[in-house]
């Protein structure tokens, strides 16, 4: 290929994307960061990448970002081994200690760094911080006996979102990048996921779009085939099916929570992919699961 072409190629790439960026100029879009995305160095190079460049072209990514297998090598190392109920880790005091250190310490760190490296201003924070996400004790219903409450320690489920903190960073032209901790009313500390932090600022933040980055291609039927265009009461008959279960449920209902309270479109995005951000926002080609408001 002359480099002539690849020069047009490029410029053509460029054109197709600007009636997205015209589109989504000025509208804040929540991003969850986790899976392959986090530990493997290409895609974290790209994601970053592609974080900084829908800042540049005018977007307000707000990253929130997981950690579990950072969380489980630590644990490891401690001869600790995680534990999960309804795709819930359970939370001890000792475990806690350590989602703390790595989710708010090393983790957040990181990204931050990745951010920075590729010519971003991102700052770290956790929900701790100005107090931005407040937490109570989370209690899972029994599977078998859905009046039955199930404690897995210092799990939380999201009291209230003060957005006053990111807005403040959005404005000032820096990228938020938060973990996903949240503070309880007598200022104890609880683990919550992520995908469910990230589904609750997209709709704080009045967010033109959630997207989800995992490790499957989607969201998919018992066939292993990408389902995508899906409306909250399809995705309410997959549960009842039985077709989504386990970890996916976490992102399955923050993704419903966000569409019916106005995120205009949740994407779950494969985010194997390198530049899947991108892919997503800037072209036609989608590379995940799309969930529409209705």
């Amino acid at each position: 290929m002359s480099s002539s072409q690849s020069a047009a190629d490029k410029a053509s790439i460029l054109a197709q994307a600007l009636p997205y960026i015209r589109r989504f100029h000025g509208q804040t879009i929540v991003v969850k960061y986790g899976g392959n995305a986090m530990t493997d160095l290409a895609l974290q190079r790209s994601f970053a990448h592609d974080v900084v460049l829908l800042k540049l072209v005018g977007m307000n990514p707000v990253v929130v970002h997981g950690g579990g297998p950072q969380i489980e090598q630590v644990l490891a190392r401690l001869g600790k081994k995680g534990e999960f109920v309804q795709g819930m880790r359970v939370t001890d005091a000792e475990t806690m200690d350590v989602v703390e250190m790595v989710l708010g310490g090393m983790v957040n760190k990181d990204v931050v760094t990745l951010i920075n490296q590729a010519g971003g201003k991102a700052v770290g924070l956790t929900g701790q911080d100005g107090a931005c996400i407040r937490a109570r004790k989370m209690l899972l219903s029994s599977k078998e006996n859905p009046e039955e409450r199930i404690d897995i320690g210092q799990v939380g489920e999201i009291a209230s979102i003060d957005p006053s903190v990111i807005d403040a960073l959005e404005r000032g032209g820096f990228i938020p990048v938060v973990a996903p901790i949240g503070v309880g009313e007598n200022g104890e500390s609880y683990n919550i996921n992520a995908d469910l932090v990230a589904g609750k600022l997209a709709e704080v933040l009045r967010a033109e779009k959630l997207v989800l980055l995992t490790n499957t291609p989607g969201v998919l039927d018992k066939d292993g085939r990408l389902l995508t265009g899906l409306t909250p009461r399809k995705i309410d008959q997959l549960v009842a099916q039985g077709v989504i279960s386990g970890g996916m449920l976490p992102k399955i209902g923050s993704a419903i929570d966000a569409a019916r309270a106005g995120v205009k479109a949740v994407h779950i995005i494969d985010g194997r992919v390198e530049h899947a951000l991108l892919l997503e926002i800037l072209t036609d080609e989608g590379v995940g699961t799309l969930i529409k408001s209705r």
